[in-house]
C-alpha cells in the first residue's frame, strides 16, 4: 500500500507535517501552491499529468551552496556519518520524504548522487545497485517514479578533457562503464528516460584538439549506448542536453539546432530527442522558448530542466523559475507541440547560497511549481481562447494557396518561381502585429 508521506525511521523536515496543499491564490503560505492545483483539469489532462514535474537529486540534496569562492553554508542533517554508504541511505530517505511532502510524481538523478564511487567499476556499480535496491523500496511505497538517470561523467579528474570526447581511450572506456551502470539502474528503477549532459564534451583549444576524432568517438559512444540499453530492456527515450560553454570553451552540444545536425548526421535521432534547459538557452544566447520551438520543429522535443539563468551573469546560475511570462511562452511550445510524451519538467535548480534553512527547499520548489502551472493555465488560454493562433497562421497564408503549396511541396523551382513574382504585381506590406501578440499575452497573464 503506497503511503501519501514517506518518513523512515527519522523525520528530516519535522516542520513540515504533510503533503504541501494547494490553497489559492488568496493564501498567504509559503508551504501552499498558489496555482498548482494537481487535479485540476486543462485541455483533457490533470495538471499533474501535463508537467509532470521531478526533483533533481543532485542540488536538492548533494548541494550545500559552494560557489568557486566557497565552501557551502549548509548543513544538511542527511550528512550525519562518516560512513559514505550510510549516509547516502540517509540522503535517500530525506530524498523520497522531500518529494512526498512535497507532491511531485519524478525525481532524477546522477550516478554519483546516490552512491559515492568506489575503488573500481565493479566496485562501483555494486555500490551504486546497493543503493538502487533501496531506491526501489522506496518507489513502491510512495508511488514516485524515476523520471530519468544519468552518469556523472565531469566531476571526476579523470574527466578533465571529456568523457566520450577524451583524447585518452582509457577514460573513454571508464565512462562507458559508468553509463553501463547508470543505464542498469535506470532500468531497475523503471526511469521513462536516459540522459546524457556533456559536461566536458567539447574543446578548450583547437591547437591540440582533433575534432573529427572527438565527435566521431562522441558518435559511436552513444550509439553503443544505445545498443545496450535496448538489449537490456531499456524502452524509454534517450536525451541530449545541450549547453554552450562552462565548462569547456566550446561545447559540442551548443544548443539545439547543434544537436539536432548532429544527431541526424549520425543517424541517431530515432531513439535520442532533446533535454532543454532554459539556463542554457541564455547561455547559448537564446530564449527558452526558442530552444524549445528548435526542438518541436525537429520532432525532438523530449524533456525540460526547468530553472533560469541570471541575464547580467554570463554562467549557469541555475535559479528556480519564477517569471511566468517566460513558463507561460513555454508552455505555449509544450502545448503546441502535443505535450509531453516520456519527458516532464524537472527543477534542475539550486537555492542561493544566502538561503540556509531547510524550508527554503519547499519554497523554492513551490514558486517554480506555481510558476509553471500558471504558465500552463495561460498558455492554454492564449492558444484556445485568443485569436492568436488565427493571426499567426494567417501571416503564413499565402504559403496555403496553391501556388504556395506547390513551393512548399517542392514542386516550384527558380523559372516558376520568377513566372509568378512576374504575374503577381507588386507586394503589398503586411504588419507582422508582433506589439499586439505581445499585449495579447499581458492581457491573458490577468484574465486567464
Amino acid at each position: 500500500m503506497m503511503v501519501d508521506v514517506f518518513q523512515g525511521t527519522r523525520a528530516y523536515f519535522p516542520e513540515v507535517k504533510s503533503k504541501i496543499p494547494f490553497e489559492g491564490i488568496e493564501s498567504d503560505s509559503p508551504l501552499a501552491f498558489k496555482f498548482y492545483d494537481e487535479n485540476k483539469v486543462i485541455a483533457g489532462k490533470t495538471m499533474k499529468e501535463h508537467l509532470r514535474y521531478s526533483v533533481c537529486y543532485w542540488h536538492t540534496f548533494c548541494g550545500a551552496g559552494a560557489d568557486p569562492f566557497g565552501p557551502g553554508t549548509r548543513q544538511y542533517p542527511w550528512d550525519d556519518s562518516a560512513d559514505p554508504m550510510v549516509a547516502a541511505e540517509h540522503r535517500m530517505d530525506a530524498a523520497f520524504e522531500f518529494f512526498t511532502k512535497l507532491g511531485v510524481p519524478y525525481y532524477c538523478f546522477h550516478d554519483r548522487d546516490l552512491a559515492p564511487e568506489g575503488k573500481s567499476p565493479v566496485d562501483s556499480e555494486n555500490r551504486l545497485m546497493s543503493l538502487v535496491a533501496r531506491a526501489k523500496e522506496r518507489q513502491k511505497e510512495t508511488g514516485v517514479k524515476l523520471l530519468w538517470g544519468t552518469a556523472n561523467l565531469f566531476s571526476h579528474p579523470r574527466y578533465m578533457n571529456g568523457a566520450s570526447t577524451n583524447p585518452d581511450f582509457n577514460v573513454v572506456a571508464h565512462a562507458a562503464s559508468q553509463v553501463k551502470s547508470a543505464l542498469d539502474a535506470t532500468i531497475e528503477l523503471g526511469g521513462e528516460n536516459y540522459v546524457f549532459w556533456g559536461g566536458r564534451e567539447g574543446y578548450a583549444s583547437l591547437l591540440n584538439t582533433r575534432t573529427d576524432i572527438e565527435l566521431d568517438n562522441m558518435a559511436k559512444f552513444l550509439a553503443a549506448a544505445r545498443d545496450y540499453g535496448r538489449a537490456n530492456g531499456f524502452k524509454g527515450t534517450f536525451l541530449i542536453e545541450p549547453k554552450p560553454m562552462e565548462p569547456m570553451k566550446h561545447q559540442y552540444d551548443f544548443d539545439a539546432q547543434t544537436v539536432t545536425g548532429f544527431l541526424r548526421h549520425h543517424g541517431l535521432d530515432k531513439d535520442f530527442k532533446l533535454n532543454i534547459e532554459a539556463n542554457h538557452a541564455t547561455l547559448a544566447s537564446h530564449t527558452f522558448a526558442h530552444e524549445l520551438q528548435m526542438s518541436a520543429d525537429a520532432g525532438l522535443l523530449g524533456s525540460i530542466d526547468a530553472n533560469r539563468g541570471n541575464p547580467q551573469n554570463g554562467w549557469d546560475t541555475d535559479q528556480f523559475p519564477t517569471d511566468i511570462y517566460d513558463t507561460t511562452k513555454a508552455m505555449m511550445v509544450v502545448l503546441g507541440a502535443g505535450g509531453f510524451k516520456t519527458g516532464g519538467l524537472n527543477f534542475d535548480a539550486k537555492l542561493r547560497r544566502e538561503s540556509t534553512d531547510l524550508e527554503d527547499m519547499f519554497i523554492a520548489h513551490i514558486g517554480g511549481m506555481d510558476a509553471f502551472a500558471r504558465g500552463l493555465e495561460v498558455a492554454d488560454y492564449i492558444l484556445n481562447n485568443t485569436d492568436y493562433s488565427a493571426r499567426k497562421a494567417e501571416r503564413y497564408s499565402t504559403f496555403m494557396t496553391e501556388a504556395g503549396q506547390a513551393f512548399r511541396d517542392g514542386n516550384m523551382g527558380l523559372e516558376l518561381l520568377f513566372e509568378h513574382a512576374e504575374g503577381h504585381g507588386p507586394v503589398a506590406t503586411t504588419s507582422g502585429k508582433q506589439e499586439l501578440l505581445e499585449n495579447l499575452i499581458n492581457q491573458a497573464l490577468i484574465k486567464a
